[in-house]
């Protein structure tokens, strides 16, 4: 979080921000802080998630499309988190502090628990499991009322422009190819199958596992994007948190077995044809570009993150040498989907 916006977070915005929806917030337990300021909290003897969103990141007409999107999924047998309604049946609250806001809304907790890396679940029933909950929010979504949501197309993102957030002078290579990506993304054909709402954040982070089933949350990302993007992102950030010092060839060759079997999952619902497969480095590539955004924008990384500055510089590595995440060969992958 930024350290403007720390100063203003306060137990007693806290506190006022639970009671709004009659939570009690004694006991609330810190979940996160990167984006949002995240609790557990309990109310009626129940465990629910808290989440304050100062509006510097986000507007309350931005939450409340992703809140009334994430209940139309709720309500389409999508396993996502139910947003429940204040005291005042208001789906976000606004709490006022100094010239600016915090947004509150409170969500179902998830059930189960996360997955990690060397998790005995972290496999290919998961992948399968991840490609097919990932096909089934697009297929929901491709008859939702976007009319009544609010968000950003993903070009709107302030990350899109990153000379905002780097050094012009040292980054100027980057900053080029980010600008030059984003302009061929931007001329990709848009139609309801190809583009449209999507979560746009499904990580191992975002999601618990239970009895063979996903529960996917953290929807504060969302945005109006290519569907194919919802799959570059479980691919990126697998290999990268599993395989990010080891060589190109060994990060491939495990992207090749988790997007196999995640695709296995998502063609069961929903086709995929190679030509949008064929896309896929487009989108690994701009993940790159953002992640390196995000870390100088929410980071000072000048004061000593030492294990964030070594994820920048791997980034920052591969972006200067254009290394993709992986190196695939998608018609190959297409084809044992369909032997």
């Amino acid at each position: 979080m930024e350290r403007w916006v720390e100063k203003l977070f306060t137990e007693d915005v806290l506190k006022e921000a639970s009671s709004r929806y009659g939570a009690n917030a004694s006991d609330a337990k810190k979940l996160g802080d990167f984006e949002n300021y995240v609790y557990e909290v309990e109310r009626d003897g129940r465990p629910f998630i808290l989440r304050l969103t100062h509006s510097s990141h986000r507007s309350k007409k931005e939450l409340e499309g992703e809140l009334k999107w994430i209940n139309y999924l709720h309500g389409h047998d999508i396993q996502v988190s139910l947003v429940h309604p204040s005291k005042n049946g208001e789906l976000v609250e606004v709490l006022p502090v100094d010239d600016s806001f915090f947004y509150v809304c409170l969500f179902d907790k998830a059930p189960g628990t996360s997955i990690k890396m060397n998790s005995p679940e972290f496999g290919p029933e998961l992948f399968r499991k991840w490609g097919a909950i990932t096909a089934n929010m697009h297929v929901v979504t491709e008859n939702y009322h976007s009319a009544e949501t609010e968000r950003l197309r993903w070009d709107e993102d302030d990350l899109i422009e990153l000379e905002k957030f780097i050094d012009p002078i040292k980054d100027e290579m980057i900053i080029e190819g980010n600008r030059q990506l984003v302009a061929t993304i931007q001329q990709l054909p848009q139609t309801k199958e190809t583009f449209g709402l999507i979560h746009s954040d499904i990580h191992m982070g975002n999601f618990f596992y239970e009895d063979g089933n996903i529960h996917v949350f953290d929807f504060d990302d969302s945005m109006y994007f290519y569907f194919v993007s919802d799959i570059a992102i479980p691919l990126y950030y697998s290999t990268w948190w599993k395989y990010r010092e080891e060589t190109l060839e060994k990060r491939s060759a495990f992207g090749a077995e988790f997007l196999t079997h995640f695709l296995k999952g998502y063609v069961s619902v929903r086709p995929m044809n190679l030509e949008w497969l064929e896309r896929l480095p487009l989108f690994l590539k701009l993940r790159d570009y953002t992640l390196y955004g995000v870390f100088h924008k929410k980071m000072d990384l000048s004061i000593g993150h030492e294990q964030e500055n070594k994820l920048v510089a791997g980034i920052r590595e591969r972006l200067i040498s254009n290394e993709p995440m992986v190196d695939l060969n998608y018609g190959e992958i297409l084809g044992k989907l369909t032997v």
